[in-house]
Order: structure tokens, then sequence, then C-alpha cells
């Protein structure tokens, strides 16, 4: 199909997702701390990132969505680093509703957070975050999640929608994948849903639909919350390490 560009400028947009659940664990270099967190951000901007996904961490490295903790830490990074900074309102953080929301409310310094389309308050919590001018990605994971999003009448108030099917989701076939976002965008498409899109995904499917992204000229991330390894299937030390490999793809398929 067309690859249809649904960005005004090149080169597209290269995110980082710094940390997400990850511990270290699974990365000696997964920022936890604030401390981490600042100093990874600035080296991910000093390699070419142009936006910020974070995953806030409280005293015993658990996520969190307290809002002092998120409001400052958000304060910091933007601080040190200049770029836009997001965070997460994943339900696995603070499953029970009431209390997620009750500390959104709260949240005034991220400049946009993620909100999964196919969980519990999703609207809900939308709306309480471009009450407080906090700006929302929407993470689409399936078709149905996208004809969720328009039923929510501000789709185009949002700041960018996520195209993210799950690797436990779609498993490790990257045509029924590749398929699937096709079916995605379209559906947004259909929807008048205009929006800037990211595109990406996490394990084994991280790379070739971070490729894909860039074939369609979308916005894209990485980061060790998608990916440990770079695009051949070697051991990163660093987010910054696949800022480097992101944008070296980039510009190959750029020229």
């Amino acid at each position: 199909m067309p690859r249809k560009r649904y960005l005004d400028s090149a080169p597209p947009l290269i995110q980082v997702a710094n940390n997400g659940d990850r511990t270290k664990e699974d990365h000696a270099s997964v920022p936890i701390t604030a401390s981490e967190l600042v100093r990874d951000t600035v080296a991910c901007v000093a390699a070419g990132a142009g936006a910020m996904h974070v995953h806030p961490r409280d005293g015993d490295a658990r996520e969190t969505v307290d809002a002092t903790i998120v409001n400052n830490l958000a304060r910091k990074i933007q601080a040190a680093c200049g770029v836009p900074i997001g965070v997460s309102t994943q339900e696995d953080i603070e499953p029970d509703v009431d209390r997620r929301l009750a500390q959104i409310r709260l949240w005034r310094t991220p400049d946009y957070a993620s909100v999964n389309m196919c969980e519990e308050g999703s609207v809900e919590v939308m709306q309480t975050l471009l009450t407080n001018g906090i700006g929302v990605e929407a993470g689409i994971w399936s078709v149905a999640d996208a004809d969720a999003l328009a039923r929510t009448g501000f789709a185009n108030r949002i700041t960018r929608v996520l195209v993210e099917p799950n690797e436990w989701q779609v498993g490790e076939d990257i045509r029924a994948t590749l398929t699937l976002i096709d079916h995605i965008h379209q559906t947004l498409t259909g929807h008048g849903i205009t929006v800037p899109r990211l595109q990406h995904s996490d394990g084994v499917m991280a790379w070739p639909v971070l490729k894909d992204a860039l074939r369609r000229n979308l916005q894209t991330r990485t980061g060790f919350e998608d990916s440990l390894v770079d695009a051949e299937g070697n051991p990163v030390a660093s987010n910054a390490a696949l800022v480097h490999a992101a944008i070296t793809l980039r510009d190959e398929i750029m020229k």
C-alpha cells in the first residue's frame, strides 16, 4: 500500500523510552533513580533523541504515578535536557482507577503522558491530562483501540497517536504484525485522525517495526523499555547507543 506521510517535517522524531518496567537485572545501565534518568536523558539527547518517555520510580525502585515524584522528576529532566518529557499512566503501575486518577489530577510538569486506550478509565485519564494542560499520547494496540479513540471526541486534540502492537500480543510473526499496523493506520485515517503518529513495538518486533515506521516517515521510538539489543541483535551498552543505531537507520532509509 502507499506510504502516506503524517509528519510535516523530516527527519522523523526519535523518542526514547528509557526504562519502562525494566530493572538492573535486565541490564545494568537501566536508569532507575532521578539522577540516573537525568544523566541518561542528557546522553540520549546528545545522541540525537528529540523526546523522552520515562517511568518514574519511588524510593524502592517501583514504578509510580505519585504526583510529587512525577512532577519533580519531569522538572529535573526538562531543566537538564531541553526536550519534551512524557510519563506513563499504565494501569499496571496503579491498578486502582480512582487512586490513579487522584494522582494524575495533581500532575503539572510532564509535557505529555501515554494512555492505553484498552485500559479501564482511559477516557477519564485523557480528559484529566488535557484539563491540566498535559499532552496525551494515545496508545493504540488494535483496530478496536483506534475506534475507541475516535469515539472520545478529542482525538485531534492530543499530542500523538502511538501505534504500538506488543510482542506478547502479536508474537514474532513480522508479516502479521505489519498487516495489523496497516489496518490500524487505515482505521485512524478513516476516522479523520490527523495528529502525528509514532510507531513502535518491543522485543523481537522492536526493530522491524521501527524500520517500517521510518520507511513511512513516521515518528518512532527506541530505548531499553523496547529493546536491549541493536538492529543486528547485538547487546548495547546504553540507551544512547540505541539512539545512535536508530538514527543511523533513519539516515540510511532517508538517503
